[in-house]
C-alpha cells in the first residue's frame, strides 16, 4: 500500500536506531524498532480512493467517525474525529478552486471535544465550487501537533483529491454552504473521498488539475 512521504523521517530515524540497538543488543534490541516501523507504515498509509460520480456530490474530507453536526447562519458544520487507527489523509470534499488557506494558532484540547473547532490550532481551507463555498478545517489535538496542508490559494482541486494530512489523531471539520443538509448523522463512520456527506443542487465546474496533493506520496 502507498505511504505518505511524511513517513520518511520517522522511518529513517527508526532505521538508525535499529542499527545501533542491533549492534549493541542483538535481535532483542531490533524487535521493538520493527514494531514501531510497522506502526509508522500503518499510520501514514495513503490508499487510493474512488470518489463517487454524480453532480453536486460532497464527499467526506477524512476517514473517521462523525462526532457532531452543528447548524449556524454561515452553514452546517460536520465534524469527523480521526483516531490513531484511521487513515489521516485529508481530501477535497468537492471540485473547485482553493480560495483561502489560513493557519490559526491555538491550543491542543482533545480533538473530540466541541471546543476544539474554535480553540485548537487549525488550518482552514475554503474551496469555491459552482454550488458555493465549502470549508475544510484541519484541527490539531492532544497528540496531533503537526498539520500538513499541500494546497494554497488559487490551486484547482478535484473531489476526493489529497489536500493534506494530520498526525497523530485529530479532527477534520466540513462546513457546508447554507441550505445544504448533511446526509450523515452523529456516530456514522465515514471514508475520506468516498462517503457522500451531502448533495448540492448544482454541478461543479473546474479547470485543469493543479499541483494539489503534491508532497504526500512517497
Amino acid at each position: 500500500m502507498p505511504v505518505a512521504v511524511q513517513a520518511v523521517p520517522f522511518l529513517v530515524a527508526l532505521m538508525i536506531a535499529g542499527l545501533v540497538l542491533g549492534f549493541t543488543l542483538g535481535s532483542w534490541g531490533v524487535a521493538p524498532i520493527v514494531l514501531l516501523a510497522l506502526f509508522v507504515l500503518f499510520f501514514f498509509r495513503d490508499p487510493e480512493r474512488l470518489p463517487p460520480e454524480g453532480e453536486g456530490l460532497v464527499v467526506s474530507p477524512a476517514d473517521g467517525r462523525v462526532t457532531e453536526i452543528r447548524r449556524a447562519p454561515e452553514g452546517t458544520r460536520v465534524s469527523v474525529f480521526l483516531s490513531l487507527l484511521d487513515c489521516h489523509i485529508n481530501r477535497a470534499p468537492v471540485s473547485g478552486v482553493v480560495r483561502e488557506a489560513r493557519h490559526v494558532p491555538g491550543r491542543f484540547h482533545p480533538a473530540w471535544q466541541a471546543r476544539a473547532s474554535s480553540e485548537n490550532e487549525r488550518n482552514h481551507l475554503v474551496i469555491r465550487a459552482e454550488a458555493g463555498d465549502y470549508g475544510v478545517t484541519q484541527v490539531a489535538g492532544v497528540l496531533a501537533r503537526r498539520i500538513v496542508c499541500t494546497v494554497r490559494p488559487g490551486d484547482v482541486v478535484r473531489r476526493g483529491e489529497r489536500i493534506g494530512l494530520i498526525r497523530f489523531g485529530s479532527r477534520t471539520d466540513l462546513l457546508l454552504p447554507p441550505g445544504l443538509e448533511p446526509l450523515v448523522t452523529a456516530g456514522d463512520r465515514v471514508r475520506g473521498g468516498e462517503t457522500v456527506m451531502a448533495r448540492g443542487a448544482a454541478a461543479e465546474a473546474v479547470g485543469p488539475a493543479s499541483r494539489a496533493g503534491a508532497g504526500l506520496r512517497a
